[in-house]
């Protein structure tokens, strides 16, 4: 109970702060309307276009919070209301989506790492809950450590992606901040500039956060595996 109290409280804490500054963040911004009265919709076709990309496709996705660039298919997901809306918010999710449509025509190397590891750490995801769970029940009950030596490892390839996530994100921000940033016609003030890094500053914590959970979870798993084993 004490490695738990140490690692995952203060995480947990954290994680709940950094989501709720993010959502308040996200939430003001989102009623500050662009100058250029541009949509999600039409910033990211813009910066896809002056980006010379012509074969990304920008679609409507339903829910919130779940805008983001798929690779196979080369389409850029907006949330309802990032594709319709036209505040500062949408802006810089839009732009940010498109980062990582940039990413991928550059061939950026973190992009491609993390989008292999995608079928792998789905899979494990899926599984790893029970697994971790008969794991600590086996290694209470009977002392084998087996099942949550795999638990371990499925936990291990879950931070590395997580790690891997973080180059990957804070780089789209860059060229959305840079690109909106050099366009006048979406973002026409600098208090728009900076309210944009405001809000995709405060989502790259979110990542940031899991990663950092990830790996307490870890480091609970991995001292319960081998403080047992030393027993």
């Amino acid at each position: 109970m004490g490695v738990y109290l140490i690692l995952i409280v203060p995480v947990l804490l954290l994680s709940m702060f950094v989501q709720w500054r993010f959502r308040n963040k996200f939430s003001k911004y989102a009623e500050m309307q662009l100058s250029s009265g541009l949509s999600g919709k039409e910033v990211a076709e813009r910066m896809l276009h002056d980006s010379g990309i012509y074969d990304v496709k920008v679609m409507s996705t339903e829910g919130q919070l779940t805008d983001h660039y798929n690779p196979t298919d080369r389409t850029v997901n907006l949330s309802t209301d990032v594709y319709y809306s036209r505040s500062v918010a949408a802006a810089a999710v839009a732009a940010h989506e498109c980062g990582h449509a940039v990413q991928h025509a550059k061939s950026y190397s973190w992009l491609n790492l993390r989008s292999t590891m995608v079928p792998v750490v789905s899979i494990s995801s899926n599984l790893l809950q029970w697994v971790l769970l008969i794991g600590v029940l086996l290694i209470g009950f009977t002392g084998n450590p087996i099942v949550l030596a795999i638990g371990v490892v499925g936990l291990a390839l879950i931070t590395l992606f997580s790690i891997v996530t973080l180059p990957v994100e804070f780089d789209a921000s860059n060229r959305a901040l840079a690109w909106l940033k050099n366009n006048r016609g979406v973002m026409q003030t600098q208090e728009e500039n900076t309210q944009a890094k405001d809000a995709l500053w405060w989502a790259a914590m979110t990542y940031v956060v899991a990663a950092v959970g990830a790996l307490a979870n870890l480091l609970y798993y991995a001292s319960m595996l081998f403080g047992r084993s030393r027993d």
